[in-house]
């Protein structure tokens, strides 16, 4: 009989501040205690006074609840920075462009740097304290010359923030039949030696990737984000309640509504407890 107890990890929800439709069921799911962490896009449209109030009064409801800065440095979102570049049409770039130029080593670190420290610096102003972890839109932090201005901004601005990588634990033959979960493994591989170089902690284990077309189960997918992930791991999720605003900035819609069903429905906290995991 095994009487270990159940491991602790954070469930978070991405993009609080993309949209109003978003921001409520963040909201909704923290209260019921099914979320313990949201990170926050402070580029965002709906990340006013309000919206933050509202997040800091559901959070005050749940014993443990972490609430983090979403970095972000993708489009179709500005930066915060007046000389920020490269851009397309004002924008930052879409992120299959950055990382090509990261990999190029044609981008800007110290333009990078300025934009994320002026985030970091929108987060402490709206909430009134750093984030308790930092993160990345579309896992830009994790890309090449990017990661080294995120680790410097986030020592600088936030040195109790521990940020998330995304790298797995699963066995290599789970790993080798997820290409986008695979790509996250080869990027987080360097990102986790800077962050500890740089004595920056970081979650042991990340899970919540998938391909977001179609109309896959995310029951299933959770299933299998729970079975391998360590004390401290992560799980990535992105519920939400569609709206004109969300339709406007993301192709993530849908599939926002189904897992927020999931999350909040009867068969999520079974699910929890077969798998020896808590949220609490």
């Amino acid at each position: 009989m095994n009487d270990a107890p159940p491991r602790r990890i954070w469930l978070c929800a991405d993009d609080y501040g993309i949209s109003p439709g978003v921001n409520r069921a963040i909201r909704d799911l923290i209260e019921r205690g099914r979320l313990n962490a949201t990170s926050v896009m402070m580029v965002g449209p709906s990340i006013g006074r309000d919206e933050v109030a509202a997040l800091q009064a559901s959070a005050s409801k749940s014993p443990r609840c972490a609430i983090g800065l979403h970095a972000t440095l993708t489009a179709p979102f500005r930066p915060l920075t007046m000389h920020f570049k490269p851009v397309d049409g004002g924008l930052f770039l879409p992120f299959p462009k950055l990382l090509r130029l990261g990999l190029m080593r044609r981008l800007d670190p110290e333009i990078i740097h300025a934009e994320l420290m002026v985030q970091l610096a929108a987060f402490r102003e709206a909430f009134g304290r750093p984030p308790d972890f930092v993160d990345g839109h579309q896992h830009a932090a994790l890309f090449p010359q990017v990661r080294d201005a995120f680790l410097a901004a986030v020592k600088q601005a936030a040195p109790n923030a521990w940020v998330r990588q995304c790298g797995r634990l699963a066995p290599l033959s789970k790993r080798l039949g997820a290409p986008k979960a695979l790509m996250l493994d080869v990027l987080s591989a360097r990102f986790r030696k800077l962050a500890t170089r740089a004595g920056i902690a970081f979650n042991p284990g990340f899970a919540g990737a998938y391909d977001f077309t179609g109309t896959p189960d995310f029951g299933g997918l959770m299933a299998g984000f729970l079975a391998d992930l360590p004390e401290g791991g992560v799980v990535m999720c992105h519920p939400g309640f569609v709206d004109d605003v969300l339709t406007g900035l993301d192709p993530l819609t849908a599939q926002r509504e189904r897992e927020h069903s999931f999350l909040a429905g009867d068969n999520f906290p079974p699910l929890l407890a077969a798998n020896k995991v808590t949220l609490g």
